[in-house]
């Protein structure tokens, strides 16, 4: 199952198919209460998808019989003791992908030619991914990072490796035995190509970037290259060779007292809007402004969702089911003011008061 959403996927994602493009997304459990219900959702909405596709007399029976048989390879792939909060398939002739995100999604099946995105990509700026990479003077270690957990990342040549005869770096740097080998000059290169390679993961997925190792290891990538020097150090050694749980424990401190602060700031931007006019809250106005890529700051909270019927002047409360109910319009805003270039902050919930869970700084 697909996890990190990069720019260049999520373009791929988007290119139009063939008829038929089928998405198929149902809300899922972690383990504990509820998990025993996801099976048998996600047989009866694929169950749904079938009939649908079935049913579609712009379908051909060739088709059908590739979109079945993809959505058949789709089910094989879903991992549901590993699941998070929801599930989306996409299937096409030829192709089919499963994803599993940190954020709940509608029950939803849809015919079209394009995959339906805009859940990931609410989901993806809610997970705030960001980047960690652990420093040694003979290993570095990148870590990919969300909401509750790093995991290893193999790529851009991920992880770096440095072979010398007896040489256990990490070891020598805890007992004293190595005080030269950040002046040494095969460290020095060996960091450089960590900053180059950083650099290429960076072009091509930004994100924020936390840089963890011993002081003098932090120092000399500074020293080396360039991407250390935008990041956030964590001065803690040995990560660079340690497991997922001990990268997590080390960095999740730092990333609360940044979520904190982002969080601050938020509230001060929305304050300062309100002095100047260019405040928005409520679904209804923030719905108009973000389709008229007025947008230049969306704040949502963590928790906030809403159904909504769009009765043409107004976006109305409705019930989940309810007919041209839009169960996820916060997700739609969300990707709307991201395709217009604005900046998205998921907050804790509570941090926009009366706000309703949602609220935003206009450009104009």
């Amino acid at each position: 199952m697909e996890h990190a959403l990069s720019p260049a996927t999520l373009a791929e994602l988007r290119r139009p198919r063939p008829y038929p493009a089928v998405s198929v997304l149902t809300p899922t459990h972690r383990r504990g209460s509820g998990s025993d219900q996801d099976p048998v959702r996600l047989r009866n909405v694929l169950a749904e998808a079938r009939k649908r596709l079935e049913a579609d007399p712009a379908v051909t029976r060739e088709r059908r019989a590739d979109v079945d048989a993809q959505l058949d390879r789709a089910l094989a792939e879903v991992d549901l003791a590993h699941a998070e909060d929801g599930l989306v398939i996409f299937a096409a002739p030829g192709e089919h992908q499963v994803w599993s995100l940190a954020r709940s999604v509608p029950e939803r099946v849809v015919l079209a030619d394009t995959f339906l995105t805009r859940n990931l990509v609410a989901a993806q700026a809610a997970e705030r991914p960001f980047w960690v990479l652990s420093v040694s003077a003979d290993q570095v270690t990148l870590w990919s990072g969300g909401p509750d957990r790093v995991v290893e990342e193999h790529a851009g040549g991920f992880p770096l490796t440095r072979s010398r005869p007896n040489f256990d770096a990490e070891r020598q740097e805890r007992i004293g035995d190595l005080p030269s080998t950040f002046r040494d000059e095969g460290t020095r290169q060996f960091l450089r190509e960590a900053d180059t390679a950083m650099a290429a993961v960076l072009r091509e997925q930004p994100r924020p970037l936390y840089v963890t190792g011993e002081p003098a290891a932090l120092s000399l990538l500074d020293e080396a290259g360039t991407v250390a020097r935008g990041a956030v150090h964590v001065g803690h050694g040995g990560l660079a060779h340690s497991g997922p749980e001990a990268v997590w424990q080390a960095i999740r401190p730092v990333l609360e007292a940044e979520e904190s602060k982002d969080a601050h700031s938020v509230v001060e931007e929305l304050t300062s809007a309100r002095g100047h006019r260019t405040f928005a809250a409520g679904l209804d106005e923030l719905w108009l402004s973000a389709r008229e890529g007025r947008v230049r700051l969306l704040a949502v909270e963590d928790g906030f969702r809403a159904v909504v019927r769009d009765d043409g002047d107004h976006l109305v409360p409705a019930e989940p089911g309810d007919l041209d109910a839009r169960d996820d319009i916060v997700d739609e805003i969300v990707e709307q003011c991201l395709e217009t270039g604005a900046q998205v902050r998921f907050v804790p919930d509570g941090t926009l008061g009366e706000e309703d869970g949602i609220a935003g700084v206009l450009r104009f």
